[in-house]
Formats: C-alpha cells, structure tokens, sequence
C-alpha cells in the first residue's frame, strides 16, 4: 500500500524542498546531506508515482502533483504537530499553542488589543505571532507553520484550500516629513515625484501590484531612486532625516500621521484599497482557544473601524 511507504521523514523533506524551492538549502536545514535529501524525494516519487518537482533552469519548481500533495502533506505535518502539542499541554495543563501571522500594519494595531482582550480569557494558550509579507506567511501557513494569518486578500490563486473573513478595508498611502518641498508645492505631485528617492513595497509583497497600477494609472512610467524595503524602522527613520517620500500602507504610519511627525501627500489612493482579513486553512478545526481568539481579533478590528 502507499501509505505504508510514505514515512514522516518523506513529507518533512519533502514540505521543505517545496519551501526552499532548493535541495542543497533544505538539506541544510533538515541538517542531512544532500544525497539523502535527494533519495528521499526519489522514494516520495516511487511510492506515489509521480514527478513531484522537476528541473527549472539552475533551480526546481514544484510540479502540479506536487502542489495537490502539498496540501494534504502540510495537513498531515499540521496534525502530528498538533498531537503532539496537545499531550504536551495536557501534562503541563495549558492550553495548545496557537501561531499567528500578521502583516506589519496588523501587528502594530489590531493584534496589541487583540492580545489584551484574549488574555482577559485566561485560556492558557501560548501565543506566537510573526511578522512578515504576506505571500510568505501564507506559504507558512499552507505548509502548517501557521495556524492563522492576519493580513490582506491575496490573489484568487494563491487562496487555494484556504478561506478568508473580511475584516475592514485599508489604503496605501504617500507620507513624508512636516516641511517636504511636495507638501507646499502648487502643481501636480506627480509631475516632481521622480525628484525625490521613493520608499516602494517589495516586489513581492500584497502591496507592490496596488502601487504599480496606480502609478501607471497615473502617468509615472518609471522612478528613478527607488528603495525597496519592509522595515518599518527604517521607513520611520530615513522619511523623517530626508526629503524622501514614503509608500506604505496607512494602518502601519496612523499614529505618526494623527501625531504630525509625519505627512500624507494630498493624493486620492482610494483607488489602492484593499480588503484586511483573517485566513486559515479549510480544514483547520478551531479548538476553544483558538476561537476565542478569533473572536477577540474581531473585536479589535472593529473597535479600529
């Protein structure tokens, strides 16, 4: 039968191959060599009868077999984990572990209170939260290293075996510091915008496709001092020392703006609003904690709107 020749070890591999998009990487995270790494892919393959990577240039892609058992194999992992996870509590009579991720915007406004409202509950659960971009956090989430993710709607796509609660809506913003040659200027903003370097969204973040459509919307076909970046500190600090115009969701700079350390540009990007919401796996079965979790998200979410 092939279930009894498909081993953890099997799918631990082969969930990391499919993250790293690398054998030599995962090897070295699996802490195995890259022989044995390869072997076990081969094995995987036999046992199930397909090709579940192939060859792209230098690198591997996962193939469209691989895709459908990555799903079932980031439940499997997700299951064992969380066996594991409740003997563990139930010795130490606390509640499971529950694994957040959240984009920056999120961390700094919705989860603080989030948090306050959930201890209130006392449920014993311990809380881990991440921070990152949202593709990556919901490629943790797909391989089980989330149990939740706290951002924006991706791509119809990339949602595949996953479903999403809207939460509230939210726009990109233009922010600079008080005093900004562009905040006194008389003519369009966008006519000198490519005077000044401009803080963009990586390209792989949620963000960075709502900017480009709106720039092109707007007849700025190219920015020739650009920075890509996702620190927030870094955002906060070369904005207020420079002359340097900052595009950033308006969740993560609100409280900068409501203080006037920094300024929004008078631009309409109604246009670059998007949906903010929870994401889980459809087949994630919330245990008391987590629901009560959910619950509390809600209510700070609300409370933001």
């Amino acid at each position: 039968m092939i279930e009894s020749r498909v081993r953890f070890r099997h799918l631990q591999t082969f969930l990391e191959v499919a993250r790293q998009k690398s054998v030599v990487k995962a090897a070295g995270l699996l802490n195995v060599s890259q022989p044995a790494v390869t072997k076990t892919i081969r094995e995987l393959e036999e046992a199930l009868g397909v090709t579940v990577f192939e060859r792209d240039g230098r690198g591997i892609k996962i193939t469209r077999s691989g895709e459908i058992f990555m799903q079932h194999a980031g439940m499997a992992i997700t299951a064992l984990r969380q066996g594991i996870d409740s003997v563990a509590n139930a010795r130490a009579e606390s509640g499971p572990p529950i694994r957040i991720g959240a984009l920056p915007t999120v961390s700094a406004h919705i989860m603080p209170r989030a948090m306050g409202l959930f201890l209130e509950e006392d449920t014993g659960s311990t809380i881990k939260i991440v921070t990152g971009e949202n593709a990556v956090l919901l490629e943790q989430l797909r391989l089980g290293e989330l149990d939740l993710v706290v951002g924006r709607l991706a791509a119809p796509e990339k949602m595949t075996g996953f479903f999403f609660e809207h939460l509230y809506s939210e726009q990109v913003v233009f922010v600079v510091r008080p005093g900004h040659p562009l905040l006194g200027a008389q003519e369009d903003v966008f006519e000198r915008l490519s005077e000044f370097p401009l803080l963009m969204p990586t390209r792989g973040s949620i963000i960075r496709p709502f900017v480009e459509r709106f720039f092109i919307t707007n007849g700025v076909a190219s920015i020739p001092t650009e920075i890509e970046t996702v620190s927030d500190s870094f955002g906060r600090a070369f904005v207020r020392q420079s002359d340097a115009v900052w595009i950033i969701s308006h969740g993560v700079v609100s409280d900068e703006i409501a203080a006037g350390t920094l300024k929004m540009l008078p631009i309409d990007t109604s246009d670059t609003r998007g949906p903010v919401g929870l994401t889980m796996r459809t087949d994630t079965q919330p245990s008391a904690p987590f629901s009560i979790l959910l619950k509390t998200i809600r209510e700070a979410a609300s409370e933001r709107g």
